[in-house]
């Protein structure tokens, strides 16, 4: 009776688990393919409301508007008009799929394809987006501009009429934030094996940094636009900014100066910013010096080019004076053509062919501005003390090699979980983003508190391992290689070649020292200095010499070059 319940098959009414579990897979597959569909969808709808609502607010909105100053309606609506041609060819590429599954493919190398272009715009309208506000808002005092205003938007937008012009002036905005929400959406709702899931990714990312690179640029603008405006204040107008907090805060930076100067605090100094200030100052050299050379050019070759000696009447007639225009008819005519090709074409012609010229190497020189600012100096390591060094080895206990980061500026926490780090503090990161998502806030453990802090201030630290033949210290006999065991047969063996590197990263502080990066060779000139100090070695590195200090120095094995084999013997290592 038991073998056969236990062998009884199951009755219809009943399925198998592998069945239940299958029609649960399914279940959940079409609901991400339902909801795959649906984010798509209300991105393609959004964009071209979107568009469309920038249209209106570039031709209707802003050719009502005919009372207020031209200069004001450039600072209000921007580069709108470049906004627009970037999105119009955006949505027109992206209408062109036939079905949803083409347009969820095409979606991704689409906004790779667009990346740029939608940097270079947006970041230009949201850096004159505060200023545009501003503007609007002096507006709001003069009841008869604000009438202009609000029967105009009352008229093309109603739905906007309690904003103004605040609700359309900040839909550029919103929506270059937006984009990383919605391909986040599609991307949640893609199956990792979905050929589309590759390009939504790098798509993601990508606008992501977009608005990274945008508040970047807005922010370094505002910083620009501040201390241009601290620049043409008058005497009595700096007199009227002094208040308490400004007196405190003086008293306090002119404190810290004499205390900097007496020696009782150590200077502190930034060398990444040092260097990025010094670089910004040779690129406005540069500048100000071509502009003042092609001005200088113009203006030299309209006058060389308006004299003609030659074609005046002089009084006299014959010898010098005759050869002279003669001589001069010639250069023009003839010489002088093979130097100026553009000679003969008329003033206009020429003007314009200038004006061309300069036109293409203002955007060479944007281009190069650009890039200028992008491309930051490389951070700068700092050393690590006795008490950092203990805290990476703790820190490697519990968390592999790859997880460990450097900060590369200090950071004031300011908010819920954010942490205060120094500038060259180790800690470990244990998720590149925070709880909503966001990729430039990562969670680090300190070794004692954990914590988020801003992504762009990290990067990774090279950890040096331990377990190599290791250069010591001692007591006044300066550093000295492990003792080489000599090998007991007879047979010739090549003995070990050994270099020195930098175990870790140095900054050099003065014109006496030189700097390092680890596992960088160097070539050890002294093992102390002049005062006879084993802490520090004359060394030389890239054709630099300067001190460094030695316990940041080891002693590594490096292969034997091919074709060459070193003698057996008691030869000595301790030459260096």
């Amino acid at each position: 009776m038991a073998s056969y319940l236990e062998s009884e098959p199951p009755s219809p009414g009943e399925s198998s688990g592998d069945e239940s579990q299958g029609v649960e897979a399914t279940r959940i597959c079409e609901k991400m393919k339902l909801n795959q569909r649906l984010a798509a969808k209300e991105l393609v709808n959004t964009e071209a409301k979107y568009v469309h609502n920038l249209q209106l607010c570039a031709s209707d909105i802003r050719s009502h508007l005919h009372e207020l100053p031209q200069g004001d309606l450039d600072v209000i609506f921007s580069n709108i008009d470049d906004i627009i041609k970037v999105n119009s060819r955006f949505l027109k590429d992206l209408e062109k799929a036939g079905s949803e599954e083409e347009q969820i493919s095409l979606l991704g190398n689409l906004f790779l394809e667009f990346q740029e272009e939608m940097e270079n715009t947006y970041k230009v309208y949201c850096a004159c987006y505060n200023q545009a506000l501003a503007l609007v808002e002096t507006y709001r005092k003069v009841p008869k501009l604000q009438k202009v205003i609000h029967d105009v938007i009352t008229a093309l937008v109603p739905q906007a009429c309690a904003s103004g012009l605040s609700f359309l002036l900040v839909m550029p905005v919103q929506r270059v934030t937006r984009y990383p929400l919605l391909l986040q959406k599609i991307l949640e709702n893609t199956p990792p094996d979905d050929e589309a899931y590759e390009a939504l990714q790098r798509a993601t990312r990508a606008m992501q940094e977009v608005n990274s690179n945008i508040n970047e640029y807005k922010r370094q603008k505002e910083i620009a636009t501040k201390y241009n405006k601290l620049e043409h204040l008058t005497v009595r107008e700096r007199l009227a900014r002094i208040n308490t907090h400004s007196i405190s805060k003086k008293t306090l930076r002119l404190s810290q100066l004499f205390k900097q100067e007496a020696g009782i605090v150590t200077r502190t100094e930034d060398r990444e910013f040092d260097d990025l200030e010094e670089k910004f100052h040779w690129v406005a050299l540069c500048v100000n010096e071509l502009k003042s050379n092609v001005a200088a050019y113009l203006d030299h070759l309209e006058t060389f080019l308006r004299i003609k000696p030659y074609e005046c009447d002089l009084e006299m007639e014959g010898g010098a004076v005759q050869q002279y225009c003669c001589f001069t008819r010639d250069l023009h005519l003839l010489v002088f053509l093979e130097f100026l090709p553009h000679s003969h074409v008329s003033d206009f012609d020429f003007r314009k062919l200038i004006e061309d010229t300069l036109d293409k190497t203002s955007a060479q020189l944007q281009s190069f501005c650009q890039n200028f600012q992008k491309v930051l100096p490389v951070p700068v390591r700092q050393p690590l003390q006795p008490a950092a060094e203990r805290q990476v080895q703790a820190l490697m206990s519990k968390y592999s090699p790859s997880k460990l980061y450097q900060v590369t500026s200090n950071i004031s926490g300011s908010g819920n979980l954010a942490l205060t780090l120094q500038k060259g503090q180790i800690v470990a990161v244990l998720q590149d983003r925070d709880i909503k998502g966001n990729t430039s806030r990562w969670l680090v453990d300190t070794g004692g508190y954990r914590g988020y802090v801003p992504a762009g201030k990290l990067e990774p630290y090279q950890v040096v391992p331990h377990d190599k033949p290791s250069m010591q210290s001692g007591s006044g006999d300066g550093f000295k290689f492990l003792p080489v065991e000599t090998p007991r047969s007879s047979t010739h063996v090549a003995m070990p070649v050994f270099q020195v590197v930098a175990a870790y990263p140095f900054v050099a502080r003065s014109n006496y020292e030189v700097s390092l990066q680890a596992g960088q060779s160097v070539t050890v000139l002294e093992r102390q200095d002049k005062k006879g100090n084993p802490e520090w070695s004359l060394v030389e590195v890239n054709g630099q010499r300067g001190y460094v200090p030695s316990n940041f120095l080891v002693c590594v094995p490096s292969p034997t070059p091919w074709g060459w084999s070193l003698p057996t013997g008691d030869s000595s290592l301790s030459h260096m």
